[in-house]
């Protein structure tokens, strides 16, 4: 127990609009962590309510609220969180009270005494409506059928990760989705456990069948990294050369026509569509690849992140931090 809980926790939670659940979480937190070192993480994703007065009136010396300076989504604000996070193991939850800070302890000591880098939650029981649970039932399906990840519930936001594997996520998008997947993806060792799952405490849900065309999206964007990054011309490649082949095979069709048989086929759709096949071939070949390279050569080798941080707010303990 003593090696537990000498390490350092960083417990990140994104937060849009949970005025009314923070001050709870946050008490629900220090009684679970009872011994424990740790801080708490809060991460302001622009809320529109009082969820901002809420963290600084805690007036809490472990409690860090980081202020976004627009609205960026669940995985940015989890990725400034984790990429401000001091612990040894950092721990992510939403801000919902759906999940349970009494489980963290038993999650840290399956990462640290059976030494994986990643623990996860299963939701028992889970308390959601059906709006929630379909999106997620299809994510789950897809990355058990596409991948060789066999996780039951990728949905789950409790989470224990190793400092090493957190600060190596790389987080774009709205890539919280698929956590589990990019962990497994830099070589992680994966342990789910069961959790408890509660109805939301307050405030409301803001996810809805929209997500099962985002779930599909970034699937198809992961699969993409997953095998074709370090050779992306066996993807682009391969439809390029398909098309130019497809567009030469028409066009040699045509010149035979023509000075085989004297046909004038100048006016014919068909030479069009061999021209377009062999010009939009190039372009996949290309402009395609390029492109993508230069999205993900933009935001890693110059180790630029794609959020602003207005302030870090800490209590007592340190100054806020403008940025």
């Amino acid at each position: 127990m003593a090696t537990i809980t000498n390490k350092l926790l960083s417990v990140v939670i994104p937060v849009y609009n949970e005025q009314d659940n923070v001050a709870l979480l946050t008490q629900k937190i220090h009684e679970s962590l009872k011994g424990y070192k740790y801080e708490i993480i809060f991460v302001n994703d622009f809320s529109t309510d009082q969820t901002l007065k809420a963290i600084k009136a805690l007036k809490d010396p472990l409690v860090h609220l980081i202020e976004l300076k627009k609205n960026y989504g669940q995985s940015l604000a989890l990725a400034a969180g984790i990429d401000y996070a001091n612990g040894d193991y950092i721990i992510t939850m939403d801000g919902d009270l759906q999940n349970d800070p009494s489980d963290i302890p038993s999650m840290l000591k399956v990462a640290i005494e059976e030494d994986f880098d990643l623990v996860t939650g299963i939701r028992q029981k889970r308390k959601d409506s059906w709006l929630k649970k379909i999106p997620s039932k299809i994510a789950n399906f897809l990355v058990r059928k596409i991948t060789s990840l066999d996780i039951k519930d990728n949905g789950c936001a409790l989470k224990v990760f190793s400092k090493d594997i957190a600060k190596n996520l790389n987080l774009y998008g709205e890539m919280h989705r698929f956590i589990t997947l990019l962990a497994f993806l830099e070589g992680a060792q994966i342990k789910q456990v069961p959790v408890k799952h509660h109805a939301r405490h307050a405030g409301q849900s803001k996810y809805g069948l929209e997500r099962v065309f985002k779930v599909i999206a970034d699937m198809l964007l992961l699969l993409f990294i997953r095998k074709y990054l370090q050779r992306p011309i066996h993807l682009f490649g391969l439809f390029g050369f398909v098309m130019i082949s497809l567009g030469i095979l028409i066009n040699a069709y045509l010149l035979v026509v023509k000075f085989g048989f004297g046909e004038d086929i100048g006016q014919r759709p068909l030479l069009i569509f061999g021209l377009m096949l062999i010009l939009a071939g190039v372009q996949v070949f290309t402009i395609g690849l390029v492109m993508e390279m230069l999205i993900r050569t933009y935001y890693e080798s110059q180790q630029k992140r794609p959020y602003r941080i207005k302030k870090v707010h800490v209590e007592k303990q340190a100054s806020s931090k403008e940025v």
